[in-house]
């Protein structure tokens, strides 16, 4: 596994990696090492050592592409995968896929333009801190957006986008 400080792997992959956690006094986000675009276990090792009292969750952005959120249990990881196609040229996408047990779609390359791009995984998992499955789901719908601005209209409607621009900024994105 690589180390929560280590580069990312690929050099032409961009986005970025963020935790957010819910504190007593509000919501807290911090960037995670590029690593977590990489693997989505390395992502859950790094929001696991936050050791945060709260609850606490993840939110990948790979190539402004597709998204991952992240949410550590006892139980194992929920997961979230905002494009299934995704899984087809990106590793980090395949893994979220192997670990909800489902195969990754049989589509040629070339031709995942011409396809709808669809989300795998646990639409609920957010509901308990304030954003019901029912809306996950449009925004995950919302396929004329990229994945920075899916993930600003949850952070939106959570509560918590003031705390993610501010980090976003530190990051140059």
């Amino acid at each position: 596994m690589a180390k929560p400080d280590a580069q990312s792997e690929y050099d032409d992959v961009d986005g970025f990696a963020v935790a957010v956690v819910r504190e007593e006094a509000g919501w807290k986000v911090t960037a995670l090492a590029p690593s977590a675009l990489d693997s989505v276990d390395d992502a859950e090792l790094q929001l696991r050592e936050l050791r945060a009292p709260g609850a606490v969750f993840g939110l990948l952005d790979v190539d402004d592409e597709f998204f991952i959120i992240v949410r550590p249990s006892p139980a194992g990881a929920r997961l979230v995968l905002s494009d299934a196609t995704a899984a087809v040229d990106y590793d980090v996408a395949a893994d979220v896929l192997d670990a909800l047990h489902i195969d990754i779609p049989d589509l040629d390359p070339d031709e995942l333009d011409d396809v709808d791009p669809w989300e795998e995984g646990d639409l609920a998992i957010l509901t308990d801190l304030g954003l019901p499955d029912a809306v996950l789901s449009i925004i995950l719908g919302d396929t004329d957006l990229y994945a920075d601005e899916q993930i600003g209209m949850i952070a939106a409607r959570m509560g918590f986008a003031d705390e993610l621009s501010a980090v976003l900024d530190k990051l140059g994105r």
